[in-house]
């Protein structure tokens, strides 16, 4: 007939499309038409290796990725509707929506369980982005303990029907995510061009003399990364090696002297002599004092064994500590974050050669080691450069007499530099 009706709208579409404004709607369509036109569709679907070409999506993750967003049809066919649905949901929805569709795209197998044989696939694929790794099975690459890392973070509590192997539920999904938020912010990112300002895409540059070897390193960049999940993108840009035992020696007034030019926040590591690597970051500068200070920007860290962040609770003020040359034992000379006196949630003593760590509600962390007394085998301490404070830096470069000479000049020009009053 001559008056057929067009099919209704879908009412997903309808529902999503009011997540955009106008102007959004537009680019998106704009975008949809020149995928679709280099997937040579007629301007109908975006294909596959199209689609994780442009979002730079490699593996399993970006298969899955590509599955959810079509709507599980296996047709190959990415449609306009389908991509403002899926971007309404993960970039628009509410945070129980957006990290549903997370918790989903990490079932990589698609079979309702996720299974650490997922999780690692997803490790995989995260890590092959944001480094251009190239990590094949397990055990043939020097990367795989980089991944390990990643896993022992997870928690798998759900029981599994007919089945031994328990799997990641969504509370230990959220769980794991508070642990790694750098893995959260990559992954609720990935519909976004891969340029630098891809959320939980910046690493740091790490900063050291020529004569560092990398290999003298505790500070990977796959840990700066993880480390840098929990600070904002201008902490992001350069961190700077200012102590390591190795170099300086185990001392704690050498430590202090080759921080004290540094007004920044700075970033302890510590490997013990059990192999387990941990620190802090303190957003403040490390300063004689004889109590707590510092800022709820301070956080708690493990590296080795397992990957965690352990942000402040709020349940008291305690996060940053630095005493030196104090003689009463109520005040303990030494670094340390969180806790109280004496059982601080990560301490170092003035010593540099022992220290503890306990778990305390100024964190909310365990014991950051396998026993709470640990002796260290090698510290680093990290610089973090903010572009302000280098400018800031910069200009206090000038000398006396250049600066005098300015001063000169403004007097010159009220006419007051002869004045004999």
């Amino acid at each position: 007939m001559g008056n057929s009706l067009p099919p209704p709208a879908n009412p997903r579409f309808v529902s999503a499309s009011r997540s955009f404004a106008q102007h959004e709607l537009e680019d998106l369509k704009s975008l949809f038409k020149s995928l679709a036109a280099q997937s040579q569709s007629n301007g109908r679907y975006i294909s596959p290796s199209i689609f994780q070409a442009y979002f730079g999506l490699k593996g399993a993750l970006g298969e899955r990725m590509f599955n959810l967003v079509t709507q599980k049809r296996n047709d190959h066919k990415l449609t306009f509707e389908d991509l403002v649905v899926a971007k309404a949901t993960y970039e628009k929805g509410t945070k129980d929506e957006i990290e549903e569709f997370i918790y989903q795209l990490l079932d990589v197998n698609d079979d309702g369980v996720l299974g650490r044989s997922d999780l690692e696939s997803v490790v995989i694929a995260m890590l092959e982005i944001i480094f251009s790794m190239e990590i094949s099975e397990r055990g043939s690459n020097s990367h795989q303990d980089i991944v390990d890392v990643f896993l022992n973070a997870a928690t798998f509590s759900k029981n599994g029907e007919g089945s031994s192997n328990k799997s990641m539920s969504f509370e230990d999904f959220r769980n794991w995510c508070t642990l790694i938020p750098s893995a959260r912010k990559f992954l609720g990112g990935l519909l976004t061009p891969p340029d630098p300002g891809r959320p939980g895409c910046q690493v740091p540059q790490l900063l050291c003399s020529e004569n560092v070897h990398s290999s003298m390193l505790l500070l990977r960049k796959e840990y700066a990364w993880h480390i840098g999940g929990a600070l904002s993108p201008h902490e992001l840009e350069e961190w700077k090696l200012l102590y390591h035992s190795a170099m300086n020696g185990l001392s704690f007034n050498t430590f202090l002297g080759s921080i004290s030019n540094d007004e920044g926040s700075a970033v302890l590591i510590i490997k013990d002599k059990e192999g387990h690597i941990y620190g802090g970051y303190a957003s403040q500068p490390w300063e004689r004092h004889g109590d707590f200070y510092g800022d709820m920007k301070s956080f708690l860290f493990q590296l080795y064994p397992k990957l965690a962040i352990y942000r402040p609770t709020g349940a008291n003020s305690n996060l940053q500590w630095c005493a030196a040359n104090f003689s009463s034992e109520s005040i303990p000379n030494g670094i340390g974050f969180g806790g109280r006196v004496n059982h601080f949630g990560l301490f170092l003593s003035a010593s540099f050669d022992k220290g503890h760590t306990f778990t305390n509600t100024t964190f909310g962390n365990p014991c950051l080691s396998k026993t709470s007394q640990i002796y260290p085998e090698v510290i680093e301490c990290w610089g973090v450069i903010k572009r302000a404070q280098q400018e800031r830096q910069d200009a206090l470069k000038g000398t006396v007499l250049e600066r005098f000479k300015e001063d000169r000049h403004m007097l010159n020009m009220v006419g007051l530099a002869n004045s004999s009053e």
